[in-house]
């Protein structure tokens, strides 16, 4: 099985940044992405970068605060100027047979378990 595993959650106040890694059991897949789940919104993309780590895509929400990234090893989110609405559950998503996923929910197969982000 392919593991997802999340870390960099936490507390945080208004106006503060974080970094979330995401850690492969095997290897990155060929795109990766970040979802959300917040109190008031169903599970919802975040960001997404495709295989070569160049193209990237943004949520509104995140644009111009977030910047997603990869390595060999890692996926990172890089969370800046948060607000209290950023507070939610912070999930790594990944899939092996698409070079691009985008911000679509249904285009990952492999997730994560999950980290808190609490902005307050």
């Amino acid at each position: 099985h392919v593991q997802l595993v999340e870390s960099g959650g936490g507390s945080v106040q208004a106006g503060g940044s974080l970094r979330l890694s995401c850690t492969a059991s095997i290897y990155n897949g060929d795109c990766m992405g970040w979802f959300r789940q917040t109190p008031e919104n169903e599970r919802e993309g975040v960001a997404a970068i495709a295989v070569g780590g160049i193209t990237k895509d943004y949520a509104d929400f995140a644009r111009g605060r977030f910047t997603i990234s990869r390595d060999a090893s890692k996926m990172y989110l890089q969370m800046d100027t948060l607000n209290t609405d950023d507070t939610g559950v912070y999930y790594c998503a990944a899939e092996f047979n698409r070079p691009w996923g985008a911000l679509q929910r249904r285009a990952y197969t492999y997730w994560g378990q999950g980290t808190q982000v609490t902005v307050s």
